[in-house]
C-alpha cells in the first residue's frame, strides 16, 4: 500500500517557512532560466515573423546579412528577368532592389548612440511587406529626401518624429511618416529612396534584391536557376530562412549565457532542497519508524519523501513561471549580432518554455530530495521508534 498525498501535503504546510524558503529560491532559478528562454524565443520570433514565405531574397553569395553583401546592377537586372516574380495589381513585377546603411543615433533615454538600419527601398517594396502599415503622416516619394520611421525606432531614439528632420550622408532627410510593421524587426528600420540613398551614401550596388514568387512552390527551381547562372555571384534564400538565420547567433548566445547563470543559480536551489528535505527526516524519525511499524515497506517511505522534494519543485516552478509571464508586456532592445543594429523585441511564453522551465525545476526538486529520501528509506525500524 502507498502513502497517501494528502500526508505528503500536510508535512509541507506543517514546515511551511522552510517550504516557503525552499519553494522562493526555486522560483528565482526557474524565473531566470524562463526569462532567458523566452527572450530567445522572442528574438526568433520577432525575426522569423519579419520574414514571407513566398518572398526571396538575394544577396552576394557567402555573405550573412544585407549589410555584408553587394548586388552590382547589371546583376540586378538580370534577377529581374526572372518568369517566376509574381505581378502586382497594376502590372508590375513584385520586385524591390534594396539598400541597407547603418546610421548612428542617440537614444532618448540614456543619450548614447546605436546603430540603426535605414533601408533604402524601390517602389514595390511595401507591397512585399504587407505587415508595414502607415500609422501618422504619409509614405515617401521616390526620388524625394523623404524617409518613413518605423514604430520603434521613433519610440526610442531622438530626433525621430513626424516632421522632424534627419541628418546622415551629409544630407538631410524629412521625416514624413511613421508606420508599424507589427511583432517583426522592420519597426527597427528607417525607409527611404534607395536611389536617393545609393547617391548620398555613395553606393554603387545594391544590398538585397527581394520578389515575390508567382508560385511558392517553384523556390527551389528559382534557387537553382539563379545561383547556377555563370553572369551572377548571388544566393537566393525565402525571406523565412533568411530572418531565420539572422536570429540564430544571438539566440544561441542567449542559450548560452542563460544555462551559465541557472547552473549556478540552480546548485543553491538544490542544495536549499537537500538541507529542507534532510531537516523533516531528522524531525520524523520517530514517525518514519511509525509509518514502517505500520506495515509501509521502504519503497513506500523514499517515494513519499521523493514525492515531497518533487511537490517543492513544482510549487517553485510554478511561482517562478506567473512571475515570468509578466515579462510578455516588456519590450527590450538589443544589438543585433549578424547586422550590428538595435533590434527590439519583446518576451515570449510558448508551450516549450512552459515545460522545459518545469521538468528544469522538477529535476532541480528530484536532486534536492534523492538523498534526504534514501536516508529516510533505510532507518531501522527499532532505531527510529527509539530516537522518537
Amino acid at each position: 500500500m502507498a502513502i497517501p498525498l494528502s500526508y505528503n501535503l500536510r508535512n509541507l504546510w506543517t514546515r511551511r517557512l522552510t517550504t516557503l524558503l525552499t519553494v522562493s529560491g526555486m522560483a528565482l532559478v526557474v524565473f531566470v532560466f524562463a526569462s532567458i528562454l523566452m527572450l530567445a524565443k522572442g528574438l526568433q520570433k520577432t525575426l522569423v515573423e519579419t520574414g514571407s514565405f513566398d518572398n526571396v531574397v538575394v544577396t552576394r553569395k557567402g555573405s550573412t546579412s544585407e549589410v555584408m553583401s553587394g548586388v552590382d546592377r547589371e546583376q540586378a537586372a538580370v534577377v529581374e528577368t526572372d518568369p517566376e516574380i509574381a505581378l502586382g495589381p497594376n502590372g508590375q513585377r513584385l520586385l524591390a532592389k534594396e539598400v541597407v546603411v547603418l546610421i548612428n543615433l542617440p537614444k532618448r533615454e540614456s543619450n548614447e548612440p546605436s546603430n540603426v538600419i535605414i533601408r533604402g527601398i524601390g517602389e514595390s517594396s511595401l507591397l512585399l511587406r504587407p505587415q508595414a502599415k502607415l500609422v501618422e503622416g504619409r509614405l515617401p516619394r521616390m526620388g524625394a529626401r523623404e524617409v518613413i520611421a518605423g514604430s520603434s525606432i521613433a519610440r526610442r531614439f531622438q530626433g525621430i518624429g513626424l516632421n522632424q528632420s534627419l541628418c546622415c550622408g551629409m544630407r538631410d532627410w524629412r521625416i514624413v511618416g511613421i508606420f508599424d510593421a507589427g511583432n517583426t524587426g522592420f519597426n527597427s528600420e528607417i525607409w527611404g529612396d534607395a536611389d536617393q540613398l545609393m547617391q548620398a551614401f555613395r553606393r554603387n550596388a545594391f544590398s538585397s534584391i527581394m520578389f515575390k514568387l508567382r508560385d511558392p512552390s517553384k523556390f527551389l527551381a528559382v534557387k537553382s536557376r539563379l545561383e547556377s547562372d555563370p553572369r551572377l555571384t548571388l544566393q537566393a534564400k525565402r525571406e523565412t530562412q533568411y530572418y531565420s538565420e539572422q536570429s540564430e547567433m544571438m539566440a544561441k548566445f542567449l542559450r548560452i549565457l542563460g544555462l551559465s547563470l541557472t547552473t549556478i543559480f540552480s546548485l543553491g536551489a538544490m542544495i536549499g532542497a537537500m538541507i529542507t528535505m534532510y531537516s523533516a527526516v531528522g524531525n520524523r524519525t520517530a514517525e518514519i519508524g511509525t509509518l514502517r511499524a505500520l506495515g509501509f515497506q521502504r519503497g513506500n517511505i523514499l517515494v513519499a519523501f521523493l514525492l515531497e522534494a518533487l511537490f517543492l519543485g513544482t510549487f517553485g516552478g510554478l511561482a517562478g513561471l506567473f512571475f515570468a509571464s509578466f515579462l510578455q508586456f516588456f519590450t527590450i532592445s538589443t544589438l543585433n549580432f549578424q547586422t550590428f543594429s538595435e533590434l527590439a523585441f519583446s518576451f515570449s511564453l510558448t508551450f516549450d518554455t512552459i515545460y522545459q522551465a518545469m521538468a528544469f525545476s522538477l529535476i532541480m526538486g528530484l536532486v534536492g530530495g534523492v538523498f534526504p529520501a534514501i536516508k529516510a528509506a533505510r532507518m531501522n525500524i527499532v532505531e527510529a521508534l527509539r530516537a522518537g
